[in-house]
């Protein structure tokens, strides 16, 4: 609830005949550290279609959020998508370069999947990933030792199933919401149905007096230093 400032001025003082002057009550901008915020955050990219569709849905209401990408779909034609999220103010982090469950791989291959992944990144957008969403949110001690990104994973809605309709999935969103909230989402190749349930959700979320930021900015905005060995969903307490 926002806080009111109560300006009291010269309220004993008579003004005119004999009325004292009219208190004046100001509405104090809303600190940061109230606001409610959610990051968005899509999978699977990138590629030239629903990766596009999603910006362009992301744009129409003028909001943002985090791609983690998987490296064997970066190529010139994608990457230049990629670089659109980048400019648009969205952030482009590490899902791996070959989407496979990473908790069977040695060091040395943990290493490669997210070198790789990185070193396009860095080529196409010129800024290294810092966040890393496994595979299935499959992870295991080997991986965090190995992997020095921060592990994310994020409150999913079902959306990589296709029988989930675009209503349902906004409904789900919708359902979910709470600030602090990560939630996991995929622009992957056919994905429509959640861009479709984005135009639902965010206008809805917005008049709930939610705010959309990328997952780096909920960290810096909550105050979160985020620690070695954890995963995250909800960057708030219960």
């Amino acid at each position: 609830m926002k806080r009111l400032l109560l300006t009291l001025a010269a309220a004993s003082m008579l003004v005119g005949c004999g009325q004292t002057k009219k208190t004046e009550v100001q509405e104090a901008p809303e600190s940061i550290e109230t606001q409610k915020m959610v990051a968005l955050s899509f999978d699977d990219g990138p590629n030239t279609t629903t990766t596009v569709h999603m910006l362009d849905m992301l744009q129409k209401h003028g909001v943002k959020g985090s791609f983690y990408v998987i490296g064997q779909n970066i190529n010139d034609e994608s990457a230049a998508i990629m670089k659109r999220a980048y400019e648009m103010g969205c952030d482009i982090q590490n899902h791996s370069f070959s989407h496979g469950d990473m908790t069977k791989l040695s060091e040395e291959e943990l290493k490669e999947e997210i070198q790789k992944t990185t070193d396009l990144i860095v080529k196409y957008i010129g800024v290294e990933p810092n966040y890393f969403r496994p595979p299935y949110i499959s992870h295991n001690q080997t991986m965090h030792e190995t992997i020095d990104l921060t592990f994310i994973s994020g409150a999913g809605i079902e959306d990589w199933v296709p029988s989930i309709d675009a209503q349902e999935r906004a409904k789900r969103i919708l359902d979910l919401a709470k600030d602090g909230l990560i939630y996991l989402l995929h622009d992957m190749l056919g994905n429509e149905a959640t861009v479709e349930a984005l135009d639902i959700a965010i206008p809805q979320l917005k008049e709930q007096g939610y705010q959309f930021v990328t997952v780096p900015e909920l960290f810096k905005a909550k105050n979160i230093t985020p620690e070695k060995g954890t995963i995250y969903t909800y960057l708030l307490k219960e």
